[in-house]
């Protein structure tokens, strides 16, 4: 036996050595160790050194912390029970307060606005930095919430039981640990728990593999077990599907960030719901079961198109039969970008050539019928909030040049005004926006939105900063931003929005074709845009930049190690950058079913052509790029950017280099480390390429 031990550990040490031999740079995973801090602390100070001796970045500074500070900024509702809730921070609230007002008065323009949780207040008084994620009510009367409240920012936060009457945390209330996963209420006294309950009870990934059910008063590691998945799994998370008075416990076990599998649980049996292993239901409304396709389903020797919208009776499918029913099949042109559910209709959010168009549905007579709802063209439009009590919701349209505006709508009749808009932040009649098109290096035409003054010269000098994403498909849509206004359009820079495969813009099909072994229809699908802007002269790779963060801080890490004759700027956001590492660290192991799998000599071979860590060569003239990220990225190991600026820097390369020691995935908590965030990002894109 102990011979056994001492050779496991022997190859334990040694695989260890081979990969500390691979990568000297291996050191920087270490998230708070001493050496790692000291290059972290270096790196920042020589960093906001230089760029805030630039000469405007003071100037950008105090516009973006005024933009982020407005009062004019929209107070967007979260309707629960008789009350509109609503998270809010200003330059008196640096890490806000969750506060409420009568539904009925905020409707009618005069909320009158309770204070209930002071994140501030409860930061100082527990000496910790303090992030509010969120809040879980008890229906229907929303007495009760679950708080969530994360370290500097983390994915992993804690879940504390708080009364909205007494505006306190309840004593001995529930309590939850920090970890990721989720929690919500089932009654008074029971919640349904996804979370990290101890030894081997999370999987690799760093999600829950267990749901439980715990009643009030025993103790956590007590509560009943109602699922468990793998330990090789993306994760398993429960919850309730509410139709009408009727509730239905449901578990969703995923196996991949794209494959799972959901169960009903009824009478003490668990049930699995016998729906392709690609879909998630996301709405039960009418006793229909509302899902979308991610590829073609045959049903009663019907097939349902990928990316369609479909319906099935769920007491029927809990008896293990088959009715469905088409809701709406997009077309080559249009997907499906949001869904949501009012007391009796269901809304549907699309694209159409990546701009929104709303549509309710009713299901009438055993089928469904949309109506297109009158809303603002060629822009965005997002639901923001709709509650089981009423077909009263509200959504936001905007575009590049039109301040975002909040509509107050009714879903059963049809009915839409504008109820606040945000304020003009720059002078939005001196630009334009055209969409183009490139060809990718396998023909496929990439639409794309530049943004740009209507006196625009196309002589190739032009600023210009391409952002794009290309993953998970999550589509970039036309958005308004007040800080680009002021220290991008309005400095001279032309914006360009790139919706690249990998994103859903056009639905499954363009995100699955940018899969695995297809990833590199992503970067190519970049590298096109570039080139489509140089050869309208209207920038030069002088003169162009880039910027991405998370999965588009990879695009963007590729983009400049590939081509780096196209960029002369890069700023590279909380980044994904050693592709034969990720799935070791943090949650990447839940990205598999994007990337692939480094650890498989298969999947790693396509992997390494791409993966920006790995070809990095020496004698190259690269673009000084500028690496962003978090100490508190509990999602994005920061040691991606770290290994990335440290090898970068020891083949002689100049780089910029800046670490929040707060803010998690986002990158920032608070409004003043947002507005630094800015001033630094801007600057270094207008000293580079001005």
């Amino acid at each position: 036996m102990r011979k056994n031990i001492f050779i496991a550990a022997a190859l334990l040490l040694l695989t260890h050595f081979t990969i500390a031999q691979e990568d000297p740079y291996l050191w920087l995973e270490d998230v708070n160790g001493k050496k790692a801090m000291e290059f972290v602390n270096t790196q920042n100070k020589e960093t906001l050194d230089k760029l805030s001796k630039e000469e405007e970045y003071q100037s950008i500074y105090e516009q973006c912390l005024d933009i982020y500070n407005s009062p004019d900024k929209i107070a967007y509702p979260k309707t629960r029970g008789e009350y509109v809730y609503n998270f809010w921070k200003d330059e008196n609230h640096i890490r806000g307060i969750w506060r409420r007002s009568l539904k009925t008065k905020y409707i009618n323009g005069n909320p009158e606005w309770e204070t209930l949780l002071d994140i501030d207040k409860i930061s100082k008084n527990d000496a910790v930095k303090w992030v509010f994620d969120g809040a879980d009510g008890l229906y229907p009367d929303y007495d009760r919430f679950m708080i969530s409240l994360s370290k500097g920012g983390g994915d992993a936060a804690i879940k504390k039981e708080f009364d909205v009457k007494t505006k306190s945390f309840v004593k001995d209330g529930f309590y939850i640990e920090e970890s990721k996963g989720g929690v919500s209420y089932l009654d008074k006294n029971t919640l349904l728990v996804s979370s990290n309950f101890g030894d081997n009870t999370m999987t690799k990934s760093g999600y829950p593999r267990q749901v439980k059910l715990w009643k009030r008063g025993t103790p956590l590691k007590e509560a009943k077990l109602l699922h468990e998945g793998e330990v090789e799994d993306l994760g398993s998370f429960g919850y309730s599907l509410r139709d009408g008075d009727q509730k239905y416990l449901m578990v969703s076990q995923f196996f991949t960030f794209y494959t799972s599998q959901t169960f009903a649980l009824i009478d003490n049996q668990k049930i699995k719901l016998d729906i392709p292993n690609d879909c998630v239901p996301t709405s039960l409304l009418h006793n229909q079961l509302i899902f979308q396709l991610k590829s073609d389903w045959e049903v009663n020797q019907k097939t349902y198109k990928q990316g369609s919208l479909v319906s099935l009776n769920f007491k029927k499918l809990l008896q293990g039969k088959k009715e469905i029913r088409l809701i709406l099949e997009p077309n080559e042109f249009t997907s499906i970008e949001q869904t949501r559910t009012t007391k009796n209709k269901y809304l549907v959010n699309t694209l159409n050539n990546v701009n929104s168009e709303l549509f309710v549905y009713s299901f009438v007579e055993d089928s469904w019928v949309g109506k297109k709802v009158k809303a603002p063209d060629f822009g965005s439009i997002y639901i923001h909030d709709s509650s089981r009590s009423s077909d009263q919701f509200f959504f936001t349209f905007r575009n590049f040049l039109t301040p975002t505006t909040l509509y107050n709508a009714n879903a059963h009749d049809h009915t839409l005004t504008p109820f606040k808009s945000l304020t003009a932040y720059f002078d939005g009649t001196k630009y334009e926006v055209q969409q183009f098109k490139s060809k990718s290096k396998d023909g496929t035409l990439i639409p794309y939105f530049m943004v740009s003054s209507k006196n625009l010269k196309k002589n190739g000098k032009n600023p210009t900063l391409i952002y794009g994403y290309g993953g998970f498909e999550s589509s970039e849509t036309p958005f308004y931003s007040g800080t680009y206004g002021k220290s991008w359009l309005e400095r001279g820079g032309v914006f360009v929005l790139a919706n690249i495969r990998g994103g859903g813009e056009f639905g499954p099909k363009w995100h699955q074709a940018g899969l695995k072994e297809k990833r590199q229809n992503v970067y190519d699908d970049f590298h096109s845009v570039a080139e489509d802007l140089i050869s309208k002269n209207i920038t030069s790779p002088k003169h162009l930049g880039i910027r991405g963060g998370s999965n588009g801080g990879l695009l963007v890490g590729v983009a400049f190690t590939q081509r780096p004759d196209l960029y002369n700027a890069v700023v590279c956001t909380v980044p994904l950058l050693d592709m034969k590492r990720y799935n070791k660290l943090l949650a990447g192991a839940s990205w598999m079913g994007e990337y692939g799998d480094p650890d498989k000599p298969e999947e790693w071979e396509y992997i390494k052509k791409y993966s920006p860590y790995h070809n990095l060569k020496k004698d190259t003239k690269y673009p000084e790029v500028f690496f962003y990220t978090s100490t508190r990225d509990d999602r994005v190991h920061p040691g991606h950017a770290r290994k990335m600026a440290a090898k970068m820097i020891d083949m002689g390369y100049p780089v910029y280099f800046y670490e929040n020691t707060e803010g998690g995935h986002g990158g920032s908590s608070t409004n003043e480390q947002r507005a630094r965030s800015s001033a630094m990002k801007f600057n270094y894109l207008l000293k580079k390429l001005k």
